[in-house]
């Protein structure tokens, strides 16, 4: 398999669960990589801003990079999660974490400064430059508060280290104007599970998901019969997760994941402040959902 064909398929944007106490509970973070693997899904993001990165400390971070190394076995690729919003620090990062068992490093844009099309031109370039792994594109405006263009895409997946995009604006246009233009040799994945099922039909290779987490066999098979151009089917599965994902980010993500992968006896229903759980209301819709399921 190539490495621009390990980005096909589902991927799963691994949350960090938490102790009552707030610590990390690695006990319930192997028992989701095992839940995720075994339903299918063709490799794990750890460290994705669904983990609960801006919360976790370095020391944090570099364990459970570890932790998901050991636990994963080479069962899957493992994509590791280095964004932000300071590129120098950036660099440094590539350094220290330990990415020598890493498939790629997904690198969200710069959140908070809102720079110029060229600032993130600039960003990204430096970043591909210095890489000892390729790079993945992460765009999630909602997010960082600036989108990057599909002109600025475009440019970037020519550069020889990004070599695929997990793309989350939500604009459909955008997308199929990536799609066009982009270098024949880049990936470009939704980052969007409400909209993957659309997106796979205009010519994205798979999703970086959330409701993964919770519900990796039918969510990945969703995603292979896409990939298949097998839609009517595919909508059977799309349509029965679509109240899913409503809830899943509703409120807040990872809360609404979290909520879901609780009441399936996954993890403890623990976030780090500023996220607090779902509500009441939000849950009691959640426990009825997936007793249904």
């Amino acid at each position: 398999m190539s490495l621009i064909n390990k980005f096909f398929g589902t991927g799963v944007a691994l949350i960090t669960p938490f102790k009552k106490d707030y610590s990390v509970d690695y006990e319930a973070l192997g028992r989701v990589i095992d839940h995720v693997i075994n339903g299918g899904v063709e490799y794990v993001v750890t460290l994705g801003t669904t983990g609960e990165t801006p919360t976790l400390t370095k020391a944090e971070k570099l364990e459970i990079v570890n932790y998901t190394y050991t636990k994963v076995n080479n069962r899957v690729p493992v994509v590791v999660g280095i964004g932000g919003n300071n590129t120098a620090e950036l660099l440094e990062d590539f350094k220290k974490f330990p990415l020598e068992k890493a498939t790629a490093i997904l690198s969200a844009s710069p959140y908070y400064s809102k720079p110029s099309q060229e600032g993130l031109y600039q960003h990204y370039k430096t970043l591909a430059d210095a890489a000892p792994k390729p790079i993945v594109l992460y765009n999630v405006p909602g997010r960082t508060g600036r989108n990057m263009s599909a002109a600025l895409t475009t440019k970037l997946s020519a550069h020889p280290n990004i070599v695929a995009m997990k793309e989350a604006s939500g604009d459909m246009q955008q997308c199929m104007e990536i799609l066009r233009d982009k270098a024949e040799n880049f990936t470009v994945v939704s980052g969007d599970d409400a909209l993957g099922l659309s997106q796979m039909a205009c010519g994205m290779k798979g999703v970086i998901s959330v409701a993964a987490n919770a519900y990796p066999k039918e969510f990945s098979e969703l995603v292979r019969l896409c990939l298949k151009n097998d839609f009517a089917d595919a909508t059977k599965i799309h349509y029965k997760l679509l109240q899913a994902y409503d809830y899943m980010f509703v409120e807040n993500n990872p809360a609404g994941v979290k909520a879901f992968m609780y009441e399936m006896g996954l993890i403890e229903n623990v976030l780090r402040l500023p996220v607090t759980p779902v509500s009441n209301d939000l849950q009691q819709k959640i426990k009825a959902y997936v007793k249904a399921f």
